[in-house]
């Protein structure tokens, strides 16, 4: 029996839509604030943001970041959340959070996990003490984290995988599973409850689980078990699949996307929130995110370049100390990145920048209505104006939607 509509502790309004594509702009109104949308969240597993303080990420303009359920309940445990008072306190961070179920970790770490209709038993990664987590645990967990936006605990395996059955298999459990946490959640008029749409690759298998998911009317819908190594066409195509039979008046949550040109064509396809370690990650390895594309700048080549980071960039990295900021150039990043923590720091402040300052002008572009044109400077740009080397993925998949990046009409 389908359960009946859960209470909603937000509220979406939606701004507008690109005449052409999917896209959407709107402002997600939550418990700790509102947030614009599209939106990219960074990712603080652990309560942290590696790199960054909670005031510096703030300073970002960022109204909506992550944590994972997996890791806050091994540590620091749900006994010392409940007595501060939830993860906003433990981490002092006052806007809103959003917690990952822990269904994630059935993936990536399968080796230490156990999947059975009663949930995921682990062996915890600090010490090989076993551990069950149920949907209804999932959802305590995330009751005492006192997150904004909570995840059901859902079964993912790879896209990747061949076993049709078994993906049908866990299609059909995350189906159940969400009716538990609905069952469990303890507080709907205060933490918004997302359903995450499974079937891997199968068009199919999603239809029907988006069909299931959307009658059990959650505040809001996700999209996941993608970012798996799939090919890209087949992730565009499940996207497309699934935006296409979501409310309108939703928000809609793709998990684990992150590089630029995915934001960008993901946005075209009608999704709305997007999320990935990878900025903060690349930024450990001395990589950063331009508008050119990525930059290692552990390269030689950068040994003498006083430049900064990227050109026009208004993090506080690039800005000069004229205009406010540290004026850090790349010859300095090439010198400390792989001796320092300043280096990987100072990286993860301008990457996280890029991502924010990314989906504001995604947004701004939405509103303006001149979102393909938006898409196509963004890809003239990252690839040097050589079309050639466009990704035919990203180029089908805006052809799907009313855009022709190799047409010659201008791009701004």
């Amino acid at each position: 029996m389908t359960p009946g509509p859960m209470p909603s502790a937000l509220s979406f309004e939606l701004l507008g839509k690109c005449s052409v594509t999917k896209a959407r702009a709107a402002t997600l109104h939550l418990p700790h604030g509102p947030v614009p949308l599209p939106i990219f969240m960074p990712v603080a597993t652990q309560a942290s943001l590696k790199g960054l303080t909670p005031q510096q990420l703030e300073d970002q303009g960022c109204r909506l970041c992550l944590n994972n359920t997996y890791h806050l309940g091994l540590k620091p445990g749900q006994a010392a959340l409940d007595a501060i008072g939830g993860a906003h306190k433990l981490q002092s961070w006052p806007h809103n959070l959003l917690t990952d179920s822990g269904g994630f970790q059935m993936v990536s770490l399968l080796k230490l996990a156990k999947v059975t209709e009663e949930g995921v038993r682990f062996l915890s990664p600090h010490d090989g003490s076993p551990m069950l987590l149920t949907p209804e645990h999932s959802i305590s967990l995330q009751n005492s984290i006192g997150s904004d936006i909570i995840m059901q605990l859902d079964d993912v395996i790879a896209t990747t995988s061949p076993d049709h059955a078994r993906m049908n298999e866990a299609m059909e459990r995350s189906v159940r599973w969400l009716d538990r946490c609905i069952q469990a959640h303890k507080y709907p008029e205060r933490q918004n409850l997302f359903c995450i749409i499974q079937g891997g690759l199968d068009l199919d298998m999603r239809r029907d689980c988006t069909a299931q998911m959307v009658a059990r009317d959650t505040p809001g819908i996700a999209i996941g078990g993608l970012s798996g190594g799939e090919a890209k066409d087949e992730y565009c195509k499940v996207v497309r699949t699934c935006t296409e039979l979501l409310p309108e008046m939703k928000p809609r949550y793709v998990m684990g996307v992150g590089y630029p040109e995915d934001l960008v064509v993901s946005v075209a396809l009608g999704a709305d929130m997007f999320d990935c370690v990878w900025p903060t990650r690349t930024a450990r390895f001395g990589n950063a995110i331009t508008s050119a594309g990525v930059l290692n700048l552990r390269n030689a080549v950068y040994a003498n370049d006083f430049g900064p980071i990227e050109q026009g960039c208004q993090c506080i990295c690039c800005r000069s100390p004229a205009q406010g900021g540290l004026g850090i150039t790349r010859a300095y990043i090439y010198h400390v990145t792989a001796k320092e923590t300043a280096g990987a720091h100072l990286l993860t402040m301008h990457n996280v920048h890029y991502q924010l300052t990314l989906m504001r002008l995604v947004r701004e572009a939405i509103l303006e209505d001149r979102y393909p044109q938006f898409a196509k400077g963004f890809f003239s740009k990252l690839y040097a104006g050589k079309q050639d080397m466009y990704p035919a993925w990203a180029v089908t998949a805006l052809r799907g939607v009313g855009v022709d990046l190799l047409s010659d009409s201008a791009a701004t």
